[in-house]
């Protein structure tokens, strides 16, 4: 039994945009619940730099996927999407309406159209190519990548070592780019009715919006919460500490730049991060664009399609 009516709300857009408080005012006036699409949230103690919704407003509207794995566990896109499927399941034998709310949109069309069925993983592989990461850099992995498989290197960031490898791993083992698997695939499998809306705003008020936040989660202890990160035994290679914020803290620790180049260098790699993700969303089929601003609009079209299933 899927939502009311077999119906998703998304609500995507880059970072900053302002999803999180909006969906939260969304979900309590339609008894909504909200799954968080975010690659980071799900780690537990990645608090302030993930940008969490304070406990209060958690408790007010309850929120899934938020806190489930270690930052040493293995999180990916496809036990996200098993995971969300299973919460969807529960909200819609409780009648409750679903918003999915986040900007990881791998993560989102994982949900939306499932996940391709790569091969196995290789033990043996992955700590080769983790081996080679400890000793050149997650940039050395990457670069080994763009000369084998230039497609893929030009989707996946420098920084994200899982995604790396793992891409590496498939042209291993099966000779072909894990692009030709994902196009393949096509992401097709799609059991719900959804509405994806998206956030968007001008890019010098996007751009202010983030530097605002990058600075006030500095004041609100991001560097203490990541020195308490790496006290726990949590290595600075896993996933999560070389998330956005976290490694930059971590460069500051290490003694490679005072805290206000720190600083100003996670401003400009999360505008960075921001543009791809406005590039992804563009590319992405089937999704509405209103200005943040537009509560009046971005609610009636909300309405108007949960109402339309029932």
């Amino acid at each position: 039994m899927g939502p009311p009516g077999g119906r998703l709300v998304v609500l995507t857009g880059p970072t900053a945009s302002g999803k999180t408080q909006l969906a939260c005012e969304l979900a309590a006036e339609l008894g909504g619940e909200i799954i968080s699409a975010d690659s980071m949230q799900v780690y537990r103690g990645l608090d302030i730099g993930t940008a969490k919704p304070p406990r209060e407003v958690r408790e007010a509207v309850p929120h899934h996927l938020i806190d489930v794995a270690d930052p040493d566990e293995d999180y990916n896109a496809a036990r996200f999407a098993r995971e969300a499927r299973r919460a969807i399941e529960d909200l819609g034998q409780r009648g409750k309406a679903v918003f999915v709310v986040g900007g990881t949109g791998l993560y989102i069309r994982a949900l939306l159209g499932g996940i391709f069925p790569g091969p196995g993983s290789d033990e043996g592989l992955r700590r080769h190519y983790r081996e080679l990461a400890r000793q050149g850099g997650t940039g050395y992995l990457h670069s080994l990548l763009a000369a084998r498989d230039g497609r893929a290197a030009a989707r996946i960031h420098p920084h994200d070592e899982v995604r790396v490898i793992r891409a590496l791993e498939v042209l291993a083992l099966t000779g072909r780019s894990i692009v030709d698997s994902q196009e393949a695939h096509g992401f097709r499998n799609r059991p719900y009715e959804v509405l994806v809306v998206a956030l968007g705003l001008e890019r010098q008020e996007l751009y202010r919006r983030i530097e605002e936040r990058s600075r006030e989660m500095v004041r609100a202890g991001l560097l203490e919460e990541t020195r308490g990160l790496l006290s726990k035994g949590y290595g600075p290679h896993l996933k999560p500490l070389q998330g956005l914020g976290y490694r930059h803290m971590i460069s500051h620790l290490r003694g490679e730049m005072d805290l206000e180049a720190a600083v100003n260098l996670l401003i400009r790699d999360t505008r960075r991060y921001a543009k791809r993700q406005v590039t992804w969303l563009r590319s992405e089929e089937g999704v509405t664009w209103f200005h943040r601003t537009d509560r009046y609009g971005i609610t009636r079209k909300i309405l108007d399609f949960l109402r339309s299933g029932l």
